[in-house]
């Protein structure tokens, strides 16, 4: 009778204990999209003037936790932050998850797109520095200067550099139309536009919205350059979806503001003094020599000269 009464209980405990795992005990759940935003505005101090979206969950990285991408925004600014919740949705974690077969900025790699940018240094380097920036910032300038007396000279063969607009509209009037001669300076000749990136930094105290068009057409007639065709694309805006489509991913990157570097997916904000950005370059290839880890080689795309272009 005892060992029956035993046997009784064991198989009890059993049924609750699987009716505890189907049927979870009641509370708050990260899944519930309302709970998860009143959450993540206590913790990244949201206001209720900032606006808040949340991804449906997918697979995470790692077992037993699924992967939300919560986002913020305000007027031109955002910024996301990549959260795991656990399936039961109690339990939040928030940081990077890393694989060491691969590089810890492998992520930030797949997502800058450098196919069709402005790009100067040697092709399938294994430095692969990208540069977000916006022709109106002060800081730029310095950056820009910065990489242009210092780079290439430094290391003639190891780096490859890539420039993407990140025109911050809400503090600077006419840093998308800089951006967008630019583009147009690049689609008629790719190598002018490294010389309409030092000149639009050099005049950036003496331009403005206003004379912004007068002056690139006036920098463009000492180039060689064909002034109709440039002032067509300038006026029609059409490179447009190109910036749009760089800052998205700027965004998605967590970029915000200017400059920034990525330097093999590293992010590195601001503007760097050389000795450091140095530092961080000789480290760099030390450890691609030591672990054979390098970023993923592009090819270079070499453009067609536009209809009616004298180049």
């Amino acid at each position: 009778m005892t060992r029956l009464f035993g046997l009784w209980l064991a198989l009890a405990a059993g049924v609750i204990a699987a009716a505890q795992a189907t049927n979870p005990p009641a509370g708050k759940s990260a899944f519930d999209k309302p709970t998860l935003e009143a959450y993540a505005r206590h913790l990244f101090l949201w206001g209720t003037n900032i606006n808040v979206a949340i991804s449906d969950p997918k697979p995470a990285p790692m077992p037993g936790y699924q992967e939300v991408t919560i986002t913020a925004s305000a007027n031109n600014a955002s910024q996301s932050e990549v959260l795991y919740i656990s399936q039961d949705g109690r339990k939040i974690v928030r940081g990077a998850v890393y694989d060491v077969d691969n590089s810890p900025f492998a992520d930030e790699l797949t997502k800058l797109k450098t196919d069709l940018s402005p790009s100067m240094g040697t092709p399938g380097a294994p430095i692969l520095l990208v540069m977000f920036s916006d022709f109106e910032c002060g800081y730029c300038k310095q950056m820009a200067k910065t990489l242009h007396d210092n780079l290439l000279k430094s290391y003639p063969k190891e780096v490859r550099l890539y420039f993407k607009d990140f025109p911050i509209d809400s503090i600077h009037p006419w840093a998308r139309s800089a951006a967008i001669a630019g583009r147009c300076v690049f689609r008629q000749n790719p190598q002018a536009f490294w010389d309409y990136h030092d000149w639009i930094f050099d005049k950036q105290e003496s331009v403005n919205g206003d004379n912004l068009r007068a002056k690139v057409m006036e920098w463009a007639g000492g180039k060689n350059l064909d002034t109709l065709q440039l002032g067509r694309c300038f006026d029609g805006k059409s490179p447009e979806p190109d910036i749009n489509k760089s800052i998205a991913e700027a965004q998605s990157l967590r970029v915000n503001s200017t400059p920034t570097l990525f330097l093999n997916g590293r992010t590195l904000p601001g503007s760097i003094p050389w000795p450091t950005l140095k530092q961080i370059i000789d480290l760099e290839l030390d450890y691609t020599k030591r672990t054979g880890l390098t970023p993923e080689k592009c090819c270079e795309i070499k453009l067609s000269p536009l209809p009616g272009s004298k180049n």
